[in-house]
């Protein structure tokens, strides 16, 4: 419990999920990627076993959810980037943009999940 005193706000939540979602990639969405890499270049059996792990419910869940994690930390990014620019700082515009982030990251995993499949 946060306590009586603090109620967590749109900018800090995104912030904190901003960090999160890049010690995620670094950990799990990078390996994954470099290990697909990696079977790609060793032949087509390692390809093969690769491919049906990443065709199995856990590796389908965690493709898209490093998708997921990949476009929410590109577009919040930019959206530190246009703060580090002096940019959308007031309360209202901090605020929209914080949507923009979530639905974005909706949006173009939604979307690429439409033209994946």
């Amino acid at each position: 419990m946060i306590g009586p005193y603090y109620r967590p706000q749109l900018t800090s939540m995104l912030s904190i999920t901003h960090r999160g979602t890049g010690v995620f990639l670094s950990l799990i969405g990078a390996p994954l990627l470099l290990g697909w890499l990696v079977a790609l270049a060793a032949g087509p059996e390692h390809y093969q076993r690769v491919s049906g792990w990443l065709a199995s419910a856990v590796g389908q869940a965690a493709v898209w959810l490093s998708l997921a994690c990949l476009y929410f930390h590109l577009l919040s990014g930019t959206r530190h980037l246009f703060w580090d620019s002096g940019r959308l700082l007031d309360i209202k515009a901090a605020y929209a943009s914080g949507w923009l982030v979530l639905f974005g990251t909706a949006a173009l995993t939604a979307l690429t999940y439409w033209i994946a499949r």
